[in-house]
C-alpha cells in the first residue's frame, strides 16, 4: 500500500463546475417575483412538527427572514411551536389549521411544507398557483402521479421550489461527487445503497382510539382513505403505512439514490426496476411497508442496487446507511459523516493511491436553507430544484411499486405509464377521498 497522502479538498471554484446547483430552468426564474437583498422574506410553515420545524429554524437563521403563520392540524403542536418561537425572540405567529387560508395571505412570500408525504401535493400545487415560493420536504410526494403533477405545476408557474434533499448542499457530498466524476475510481459498474434503521420495523400494535384532543383528524387524513384513528398511524410512524408514506424506500431512498443519480449524471428514469422483499422479520408489528427490500435498477452501462433492513442498525463498513461506488480502481463509500476510498489490488500494485478520510462539516441543512433564500432574493440556482426531487422520488416509488405488483417494471417517461404491468400501472396515481380532488394543471 502506498504512503498515505493528504488529499487537497475541493475548492468552491472547482466544485462549481460539476453541476451542483442544478434546477428547473424556469426557477432561474420567476424574475418578476425575486426579492431584493434587503427585502424581508415572510414565511409560513404548513406542518409544524419535526422536519417542517427544523426547516423553519434554519430558514430563520437567514438575515431578514420572518415567520408570519404556523399551520397544523394539531393544537398541541401549534402551542408548543409558538412557545419555541417566542422564547427565541420572534413575534408570536398567526395560527391556522387550514392551509388554504395561509395561501390566501398575500403578505406571505414562501411556504414550508413539512406535512406527512400524502399531504405534500395539494399544498404545493396551490401554493405555486397562489404565487408563493415553496420549500417542500422529501420525498416530493407519496405517488408517481402526484410528483408528475407537481413537476408540471412548478414548470407552468415558474415557481422557486426547493426539495428537502439537503445533501445536495453538503460540502463533503459535493467533493465526493467530484471525486467519483474525476475518473480516479476507474470504470464504475455498480452503485449500491443501504439503509438499516430500527424504526423500519414498525411499532407494537395498539387498538384504534379517539384522536387526541385538539387534533383535526379528518383534515389530517385529507385525500387519504377514511380510516379510524390509531396512534401508530399518526405522528412519526405514519411512514410505515402506504396511504401516507413509502417506508424506508422513500424516506431514505430519495436521499441516497439522489447521490448516485448526481454522481453518475443520470437525467432519466431507469430502464427497468425489479424488487424482492416483504415483511419477513416483524409480522407482529403495526407495519404495511416491507421491513426487508432489495431493488435492482437497470441503468445504461451500470447497475444500481437498493437494500434496506428495518429493525437492525448494522450495515456495510460499520455504517447503518450509505452509498458506495464500485470502480475498477477502487470503491468510494459515503454517508452523512464522511467519505472514504478503498483502493483495489491489481496484482502486484494498488491501482490507486489511498485518500485521507473526508469528514462532513454537518452544515448541509443550513446551507440548503440559505440556498433557498438566496434563490428568492438573488435568483441563485437551486441545489435541489423540482427536477431533482422528481427524479429521486420516481426511482424510489418504482421500487415500492415493483414490490407491490410482484413484477419487473418498465416505466415510460413520455407516456408516464408502466408499459408492461397493468397491476403496477394502476398504482401510479392515488384516488383522492372526497371532497379533496386530485389536482389538474
Amino acid at each position: 500500500m502506498p504512503t498515505r497522502r493528504s488529499f487537497i479538498r475541493t475548492s468552491a471554484a472547482a466544485i462549481g463546475g460539476i453541476g451542483i446547483a442544478q434546477s428547473l430552468p424556469g426557477s432561474l426564474l420567476a424574475r418578476s417575483r425575486i426579492l431584493g437583498a434587503n427585502d424581508r422574506v415572510t414565511l409560513a410553515l404548513i406542518g409544524a412538527r419535526n422536519m417542517g420545524w427544523h426547516n423553519l429554524e434554519d430558514l430563520l437563521k437567514q438575515p431578514n427572514v420572518v415567520c408570519k403563520t404556523l399551520c397544523d392540524v394539531d393544537d398541541g403542536v401549534l402551542a408548543e411551536k409558538v412557545d419555541a418561537l417566542t422564547e427565541q425572540g420572534f413575534d408570536p405567529p398567526i395560527l391556522e389549521k387550514d392551509f388554504r387560508k395561509v395561501l390566501d395571505d398575500k403578505e406571505i412570500d414562501a411556504v414550508i411544507i413539512g406535512t406527512p408525504d400524502h399531504w405534500h401535493c395539494l399544498p404545493m400545487v396551490e401554493a405555486c398557483q397562489a404565487g408563493k415560493h415553496v420549500y417542500v420536504e422529501k420525498p416530493l410526494a407519496n405517488s408517481i402521479g402526484e410528483i408528475n403533477v407537481m413537476l408540471d405545476t412548478a414548470r407552468k408557474y415558474r415557481s422557486i421550489v426547493q426539495i428537502g434533499q439537503q445533501q445536495r448542499s453538503g460540502a463533503h457530498w459535493k467533493s465526493a461527487i467530484e471525486f467519483v466524476r474525476s475518473g480516479k475510481l476507474g470504470i464504475i459498474r455498480q452503485v449500491k445503497y443501504w439503509a438499516n434503521f430500527n424504526y423500519g420495523a414498525g411499532n407494537i400494535p395498539v387498538p384504534d382510539s379517539e384522536p387526541p384532543p385538539g387534533v383535526d383528524y379528518d383534515r389530517w387524513l385529507g385525500p387519504a382513505p377514511d380510516r379510524p384513528f390509531n396512534r401508530n398511524r399518526f405522528h412519526g410512524s405514519w411512514r410505515m403505512f402506504r396511504d401516507y408514506g413509502g417506508g424506508l424506500m422513500t424516506d431514505w431512498g430519495v436521499h441516497l439514490i439522489d447521490m448516485g443519480l448526481w454522481a453518475m449524471d443520470v437525467k432519466s428514469g431507469p430502464l427497468s426496476v425489479v424488487s424482492t422483499g416483504g415483511i419477513f422479520a416483524h409480522r407482529d408489528r403495526a407495519l404495511e411497508m416491507p421491513d426487508t427490500l432489495t431493488v435492482l435498477y437497470e441503468m445504461d452501462g451500470f447497475n444500481m442496487i437498493w437494500e434496506h433492513n428495518g429493525g437492525v442498525q448494522q450495515g456495510p463498513y460499520d455504517q447503518l446507511f450509505g452509498v458506495k461506488f464500485i470502480g475498477t480502481n477502487g470503491t468510494l463509500v459515503a454517508d452523512r459523516d464522511k467519505w472514504r476510498v478503498f483502493p483495489e489490488w491489481g496484482g502486484e500494485d494498488w491501482r490507486m493511491e489511498e485518500i485521507e478520510e473526508q469528514p462532513s462539516d454537518h452544515l448541509s441543512h443550513v446551507n440548503h436553507c440559505e440556498n433557498f433564500i438566496r434563490a428568492i432574493r438573488f435568483g441563485d440556482p437551486l441545489n435541489a430544484g423540482i427536477e431533482i426531487g422528481h427524479r429521486a422520488a420516481l426511482f424510489a416509488h418504482l421500487g415500492n411499486i415493483s414490490h407491490w405488483a410482484g413484477q419487473k417494471l418498465v416505466y415510460d417517461e413520455k407516456s408516464r405509464s408502466i408499459v408492461n404491468s397493468e397491476k403496477g400501472n394502476a398504482l401510479i396515481t392515488p384516488s383522492y377521498r372526497s371532497p379533496w380532488k386530485f389536482p389538474v394543471v
